[in-house]
């Protein structure tokens, strides 16, 4: 099961050069571009270690988007920085020692931002990820469309124990026609369908196969599988009984965002824009990858700015106020901060997490911390009872973030302990 919702070509595990060994800033220069340093969609290089670090600050050069307008003036967000939190130490999950600042190279990060009952007291930019750069979050668009399904349940516009086929009757049949709106948040489905990020010896992957639907890789001559993300997530089928076990699976959130936009009347886009992007004060535009049928990828397509997913995170730590406004019912964050059921967690046996849940399409830890988590190292970290949220963007080698969990998690609590 793989940590998140990301459909790329995986990476083995292994030793990799460093990140200061892989810094991107010497990629895509030139005029003309010398071959050794391009990055391109056409010949996969852009889902390639290292080049994949210049391609997530640079997504929108890469494949279509659908723009998510700001508006309006600035929200504030201070800064009183603490210098001194570089040197804060941890052991990590396999027992070695190293600083927060060490933690982050080690993790690939190319951006971070801490805040501190809503005042930024760190932030770092590393490689050629900027304050203007629209990185990709991957998986942490599946947050997006949980709180935005769970929007809709506190209107009395969607009742999650009803089947997904009453709101999408192409879904009918499929893997997911009997499977409740519920089920589909909290990723307990009996999904056909295998998120393994390393593709196997013969034959294409499942992620493969989802990654040419949405248009993230080339359709290969000849081949005749489903074009789209939700023709793909209706071509599927199920192998087990849904209800049990938490098992992680990108096109569940295919088929909510379906039921989101079919609801909600509008494009996913539109209604991130409507629902955040338009009332929060935004320092940038925000924009969401399409397959080549204009439709949005909710399972993992957002690009937005690191402080712009650290002012989402804030607005949800604080009972969903922001910005003079209630952004998010009270209610509605109760329930995202509920989380889903720890018995259906424990299978997944999850690196730095084993007695966490999932539910409402964001991840939570035992201690009450919520998190969205994207493939590579992208996230949004919130530990209300510390007053303190961290969002990240990275360009780990490695896909799942079983890759960065055992130094994340150790480096989360040391710092958050440095600070409360």
């Amino acid at each position: 099961m793989a940590a998140v919702s990301q459909h790329v070509p995986g990476h083995a595990h292994g030793a990799f050069a460093s990140a200061a060994d892989t810094d991107p800033a010497g990629l895509m220069q030139g005029a003309p571009v010398p071959a050794a340093r391009q990055v391109r969609w056409d010949d996969g290089s852009m889902w390639r270690f290292p080049q994949q670090r210049w391609a997530f600050s640079h997504m929108r050069a890469l494949v279509p988007t659908m723009n998510i307008p700001r508006e309006g003036a600035v929200s504030a967000l201070p800064a009183a920085l603490h210098d001194d939190l570089d040197d804060v130490h941890l052991t990590t999950l396999d027992g070695r020692t190293m600083t927060w600042r060490e933690s982050l190279a080690a993790t690939y990060t190319d951006a971070i931002l801490v805040l501190k009952d809503g005042v930024a007291v760190y932030e770092r930019w590393f490689g050629v990820t900027t304050p203007a750069t629209q990185h990709i979050l991957f998986s942490v668009t599946k947050s997006f469309v949980g709180t935005i399904a769970e929007l809709l349940i506190e209107e009395g516009r969607i009742d999650p124990d009803s089947k997904a086929s009453a709101y999408v009757a192409e879904l009918q049949g499929s893997g997911l026609g009997d499977a409740t709106v519920r089920q589909i948040l909290d990723m307990r489905t009996g999904l056909a369908f295998s998120e393994d990020y390393v593709a196997g010896q013969s034959g294409l992957s499942d992620v493969q196969r989802m990654s040419i639907a949405s248009a993230w890789i080339p359709r290969p001559a000849g081949y005749d599988g489903p074009d789209g993300h939700f023709a793909f997530v209706a071509s599927l089928g199920q192998n087990a009984t849904h209800g049990g076990d938490f098992v992680y699976r990108t096109p569940n959130t295919s088929a909510l965002q379906w039921i989101v936009e079919r609801v909600g009347g509008a494009p996913l886009a539109a209604q991130i824009h409507a629902r955040f992007w338009s009332g929060m004060g935004m320092e940038r535009d925000a924009a969401l990858a399409v397959d080549r049928q204009g439709t949005g990828f909710g399972g993992g397509g957002l690009m937005a700015g690191l402080r712009d997913i650290a002012r989402f995170g804030e607005m949800l730590r604080r009972g969903g106020h922001w910005n003079g406004e209630q952004i998010v019912p009270a209610a509605v964050v109760e329930r995202l901060f509920a989380g889903g059921d720890p018995a259906a967690f424990v299978a997944c046996q999850y690196t730095g997490n084993l007695d966490g849940n999932y539910g409402s399409q964001w991840w939570h830890r035992a201690g009450g911390q919520m998190m969205a988590m994207g493939v590579h190292g992208q996230g949004i970290y919130i530990d209300r009872a510390a007053g303190v949220v961290i969002a990240r963007l990275g360009s780990h080698p490695v896909a799942s973030n079983r890759g960065n969990a055992a130094v994340t998690m150790p480096a989360y609590d040391a710092l958050v302990s440095a600070l409360v």
